[in-house]
């Protein structure tokens, strides 16, 4: 059986960077998915850390809050950085990740009809900032940060996959990360992934917003 269990609704979420990260670290894991109507019945919210999910089984070690998750499966397997320095310039990273992640989920389940033309607008000024962190690091053409890859990495990634499903020319103005894009989502594992079913038919939000 798998080590690694994810319990979570349907939906990529904020379990999809988890999933690329084990998936291009040929980790294996299960998903036991929760409905909607199971959600209702209040067991797992009563049981969540705090009263939300994601829920993440390693062994019998049981975590709630996607980036502690991250950073967990980060030290399993070596995707912290080579020293403290470069860990910390990863947590950085990763904090302007789940902003920007933060903001793309206010605007899908609170404001999509009236906020979307604004909030594509305002991706040149948000996404400008990881091309300019992303070029002080080797010049662009590696990770974000140090010579392998991070966690934050699949936590980019998955955030700039969704953000070109929502305006496919966000990226025009940022080559170093449209190259990014394309250059760690063909890893061999990674790339497998993707292809999938259990990628390309799961939505990517909750309420089919996009």
């Amino acid at each position: 059986m798998p080590e690694y269990c994810i319990t979570y609704f349907n939906v990529r979420g904020r379990c999809e960077a988890m999933r690329m990260l084990m998936a291009d670290q040929g980790a294996e894991w299960k998903e036991e998915v929760v409905t909607h109507d199971m959600w209702l019945k209040g067991d797992l919210k009563k049981d969540a850390a705090f009263g939300q999910l994601p829920k993440f089984q390693d062994g019998n070690l049981t975590l709630y809050q996607s980036n502690a998750i991250l950073r967990h499966l980060a030290r399993n397997h070596g995707l912290y950085g080579k020293n403290p320095l470069e860990a910390t310039l990863i947590d950085m990273v990763n904090d302007g990740v789940e902003d920007v992640r933060v903001k793309y989920a206010r605007m899908i389940y609170q404001n999509y009809e009236n906020g979307k033309d604004d909030y594509i607008k305002a991706l040149a000024t948000e996404l400008g900032h990881f091309e300019r962190l992303l070029a002080s690091n080797k010049e662009g053409k590696g990770f974000m940060v140090g010579d392998e890859i991070s966690f934050v990495d699949y936590n980019l990634l998955d955030v700039l996959r969704n953000h070109l499903v929502l305006a496919p020319d966000c990226l025009s103005g940022c080559p170093l990360l449209s190259a990014y894009v394309k250059r760690v989502s063909s890893r061999p594992k990674l790339d497998a992934f993707l292809s999938s079913p259990a990628h390309k038919n799961r939505p990517i939000n909750g309420n089919g917003k996009q």
